[in-house]
C-alpha cells in the first residue's frame, strides 16, 4: 500500500475500533458493536493506517486478518487505550463527588416533566454541580461513549441502555414552506410517499433513524434519503428550508423551533414520540445517577396521584 505517513497522532476512538476489529476479525460485526455503519467503521480503520503509515488489516483474503504489523502493534494499542481509560477514570474519580453531566437531546429538557425533575434533583443534591450537555441526533452515542452520566432523550435507543419513560405526544412533518403540502394538512404518511427524507449521519444508531423516518413505511416501502449526513436539528432546519428534504419530528418542534422558511404540518398516522431518562447499567447506582432516578420517580409518582 503506497500510503504516506500521517503527521498527527491516532485518536483513542480509532484505536478502540481497531481493538474491536482485532477481536471480531469481521468488519460488519465490529461495526455493529461500535454502533457504526460498516463504511464509516472502515474509514476509521483506513484513517488509523494512514496515521501510522502501515497496513494493519489484510484485505486480500476472504477472511479478515491482521497483518504482521497489526499483530505486532496490537499490545501497544491496548496499552495506549488502557492508559487513556485509566486517565479518564482518575479524572472522574476526582470530580464525581461534585459534578454531574446530564445529556439533553436538543431542547428536550424544556419539555414537561423534565424541568420538574431537574428541580427535584437540585433539592436532593443541592451541592452537586449539574451540567447539561446538549446533544443532537447522536444522543444515544453520547451515552454509550460515556460523555454523560445520564441523558434525557427521545426514544428509541439501542440495546444496552436502560430507560425510564417520561411522556409521549403527537408528531408532525416539517418541510419547506414552499412545498405544495405545506398548507394542506392534516396529512397521512402516504401523502408523503414522494418526499425525500433528510439524510442522517451514519454515526446515528439505525434503530433511532428508522423510527424517526418511519423506514420502512407501513406498506413496506423503503424511505428515500437525501445525500446529507446531518447530526442535529438546527442543521436539518436550514436544509429543510431550502427544500432538500423533510423530517417527522415531535409536534412540540412547532414552538421550540419556529423558523422562517419551514412549515410544520399535521400527520395523523405517525407513531407517537416518547421521551425518557436513560443511563448505562454500570452507572445505575452511581450516587448522582441514583439521585436523578429518584427525582424522576418522585415527580412521576406525584403526577400520577393528581
Amino acid at each position: 500500500m503506497a500510503e504516506t505517513r500521517g503527521t498527527g497522532y491516532p485518536g483513542i476512538r480509532q484505536l478502540r475500533l481497531f481493538l474491536l476489529l482485532a477481536e471480531e476479525l469481521h468488519f460488519g460485526h465490529a461495526a455493529r458493536r461500535a454502533y457504526l455503519a460498516q463504511p464509516t467503521f472502515s474509514r476509521h480503520i483506513r484513517a488509523l493506517e494512514r496515521q501510522l503509515g502501515a497496513e494493519l488489516v489484510d484485505r486480500t483474503t476472504r477472511r479478515t486478518e491482521l497483518t504482521d504489523v497489526g499483530r505486532a502493534l496490537l499490545p501497544r494499542v491496548r496499552e495506549v487505550v488502557d492508559a487513556a481509560e485509566r486517565l479518564r477514570t482518575s479524572a472522574r474519580h476526582h470530580t464525581a463527588a461534585g459534578r454531574m453531566v446530564i445529556g439533553s437531546f436538543e431542547a428536550v429538557t424544556s419539555m414537561d416533566p423534565i424541568p420538574a425533575i431537574m428541580n427535584e434533583l437540585h433539592r436532593l443534591i443541592p451541592d452537586v454541580d449539574v451540567q447539561v450537555l446538549r446533544t443532537g441526533f447522536d444522543s444515544a452515542t453520547a451515552i454509550l461513549r460515556g460523555d454523560v452520566d445520564a441523558s434525557f432523550v427521545f426514544l428509541p435507543v439501542p440495546e444496552g441502555i436502560q430507560t425510564c419513560a417520561l411522556a409521549s405526544g403527537a408528531r408532525c412533518a416539517v418541510m419547506s414552506s414552499s412545498d405544495p403540502l405545506a398548507s394542506a394538512g392534516p396529512l397521512r404518511l402516504s401523502d408523503l410517499a414522494d418526499h425525500v427524507h433528510l439524510g442522517l449521519s451514519p454515526d446515528i444508531p439505525a434503530v433511532w433513524r428508522d423510527f424517526w423516518s418511519v423506514d420502512p413505511r407501513p406498506d413496506g416501502t423503503a424511505v428515500r434519503y437525501s445525500p446529507h449526513t446531518v447530526t442535529d436539528y438546527e442543521s436539518a432546519l436550514a436544509l429543510i428550508a431550502m427544500g432538500k428534504g423533510i423530517q417527522l419530528p415531535p409536534e412540540s418542534a412547532r414552538w421550540l423551533y419556529p423558523r422562517s422558511g419551514v412549515a410544520y404540518v399535521d400527520v395523523v398516522d405517525l407513531e407517537p414520540w416518547q421521551t425518557a431518562l436513560t443511563w448505562l447499567p454500570k452507572n445505575r447506582d452511581k450516587p448522582t445517577v441514583a439521585a436523578l432516578r429518584q427525582a424522576t420517580r418522585t415527580v412521576l409518582q406525584r403526577r400520577s396521584d393528581l
